[in-house]
């Protein structure tokens, strides 16, 4: 195999710093080994090193390892008091440094130790790429650098779908920088140029639950940026290039303006009409809720759906339908129909069949009641139905759905009926390309590990079956153990930012050596472990300060193009700046 015209195989030529010898008195194994340092020398965690072993009938055999633990100790020392001797030279005794090193790659493949007293090398730029397999990576994208400043990359194959696809990031709120390090590695994926032809194709779908900080990626940030780090990792250091937000009406608006307040260009609301809520049997969503599935209700959920869908007409071109001759021209008033349909004795059995007991009635009817407030703003039938009003992909290269301002019940329903839209536009179009990346922060809100919903339907048939239709899945969350273990098996890359002490220890971090799991506890802000099939180790990543704006404050404003004549113009849905 050739990367840009270089063999893949590892050279057993060893080049760079000497900087210790392998270890006799530690049992050396093809594992690991442990290295003794040279008196001045200094390796540190995460340091990628090399030794060579003659073996006969073979040859050469290069060993190459990432260092995972480092020691230092008196030797000569009995009692910990002897510290004291020796530091005012009463007491002879020697400081030795030495260091764990796990092996990532033997080339060739000849899985015998390295011998004590062999030489020990820091990695150099070549070997490092291939002691990281980094060497057979066709199609590679920059995750971010290493300790030692150079780049870290992991393979696309694992990412689109080839060989591996989805991403698992877990971490504390607030300090992890879960959703950072996502848009980062979007970023990456769209300016590395692992997409070819594709690139401008390809679509990513950013669901915001975190105020308006994801509003403005398209705007470059007012703060520094290391232009440096993104030189080194074969980037630009600008800001996404083309960026659309969708966010619900505001609430009791008769002209539907999106209900934001920092950005007024690229923003459109977003609705369904009464007749795509009957049409399309979306009542289900309006209960994905895990507990709804626990109630018993979910049959007359999909009972009344049907209804719906058989018996609503549509009036007029606001949206508004007609059902069993009533009109209703918002959520509350279809609410109200079926509200009166149901508890009526003479019409329930139409809508919920003879064995449906009343407590289950009235069961449903609390939890749809209790919706009308969430829901009103983006279920509706009074506005223009002419107008531009779903969500959709095709305006831009990453789409942002905000949801902060909605509450939790409304939340989920977008996400369910969103993502049951776009996946099932992927199914229609017979292939997986273009990708399109999907973004969900909270996953384990709505892919819990216990009971069932359809959003978690959704998202596991994401799992299963997106990598075969181009739909990947970036979902962030604080704590792994509660998500859905089949969607944690399923992401081919794992990513463990800043992590609780508790959550560390669960098994769902099995794949975090006892080392890292430590480390991952006291991790800073921008370092994330990640994890991927084809290296043996974890590597422990920086990511460099977003190049985009990641709130309000930060966003240079923008040049205004004035394409259209009529542009800059106040419009009925322009919102007045607020500064």
């Amino acid at each position: 195999m050739t990367v840009n015209g270089v063999a893949g195989s590892m050279t057993t030529a060893v080049t760079g710093e000497v900087v210790g010898r392998v270890l006799g008195t530690q049992a050396a194994s093809p594992l690991s080994f442990w290295i003794g340092l040279e008196p001045g020398k200094v390796v540190q965690l995460d340091d990628v090193v090399v030794t060579r072993r003659e073996v006969p009938g073979h040859g050469p055999v290069l060993v190459a390892g990432v260092v995972t633990a480092v020691e230092a100790r008196h030797e000569g020392a009995a009692y910990d008091s002897d510290v004291f001797l020796i530091a005012d030279g009463a007491l002879p005794a020697a400081v030795i440094e030495v260091a764990e090193v796990k092996i990532t790659r033997v080339e060739p493949e000849i899985l015998v130790p390295p011998l004590p007293g062999e030489k020990v090398f820091i990695a150099e730029s070549g070997d490092r790429d291939q002691a990281l397999y980094f060497d057979v990576m066709e199609r590679r994208v920059p995750l971010g650098l290493g300790r030692d400043g150079q780049a870290l990359y992991v393979n696309f194959d694992f990412l689109d779908g080839t060989r591996g696809a989805h991403v698992s990031i877990s971490g504390v709120s607030g300090v992890a920088t879960k959703t950072s390090f996502a848009t980062f590695l979007l970023y990456s994926i769209f300016n590395s140029g692992v997409l070819g032809a594709e690139s401008a194709n390809t679509k990513a779908l950013i669901f915001s639950v975190k105020g308006e900080d994801l509003l403005f990626l398209d705007h470059a940030n007012t703060r520094h940026v290391d232009a440096g780090a993104y030189s080194r990792l074969g980037l630009p250091a600008q800001a996404f290039k083309s960026v659309h937000v969708f966010a619900p009406p505001r609430p009791n608006d008769p002209n539907g303006t999106p209900h934001v307040s920092a950005r007024t260009q690229g923003v459109s609301s977003f609705f369904w009409t009464l007749v795509e809520f009957c049409q399309e049997e979306l009542l289900r969503f309006v209960f994905a809720d895990a507990d709804d599935e626990r109630a018993g209700y979910s049959l007359l959920v999909g009972q009344v759906a049907a209804r719906l869908q058989s018996w609503a007409e549509p009036v007029g071109d606001g949206g508004a339908v007609r059902v069993q001759g009533t009109a209703c021209r918002t959520f509350s008033d279809l609410v109200e129909l079926l509200s009166e349909q149901l508890q009526d004795e003479g019409t329930r059995m139409q809508w919920a069949g003879a064995q449906t007991p009343l407590g289950t009635v009235n069961a449903f009817l609390r939890r749809l009641r209790s919706a009308v407030r969430a829901l009103s703003p983006i279920v509706r039938g009074d506005l223009p139905f002419f107008r531009g009003h779903s969500i959709r992909t095709s305006d831009a290269q990453v789409s942002i759905v905000d949801l902060h301002n909605l509450p939790d019940r409304a939340q989920r329903f977008v996400v369910g009926v969103v993502l049951r839209g776009e996946f099932h536009r992927k199914e229609s179009s017979g292939t997986a390309k273009p990708l399109l990346f999907v973004v969900l922060d909270e996953l384990n809100k709505y892919a819990p590990r216990e009971g069932d919903s359809p959003i978690k339907e959704i998202l596991l048939d994401v799992a299963e079956r997106g990598r075969s239709l181009g739909v990947i899945l970036i979902g962030a969350q604080q704590t792994a153990s509660e998500v859905e273990r089949r969607i944690v098996s399923n992401s081919a890359v794992r990513v463990a930012g800043r992590l609780d002490p508790a959550e560390a220890a669960r098994s769902e971090y099995g794949w975090l050596p006892p080392a890292v799991r430590e480390r991952a506890t006291i991790a800073k802000p921008g370092t994330m472990f990640v994890a991927q099939p084809e290296i043996p180790v974890p590597l422990s990543v920086s990511f460099p300060f977003p190049a985009w704006a990641t709130r309000p404050s930060e966003a240079l404003p923008m040049a205004v193009k004035h394409d259209d004549p009529f542009q800059g113009l106040p419009a009925v849905e322009d919102d007045i700046p607020p500064f």
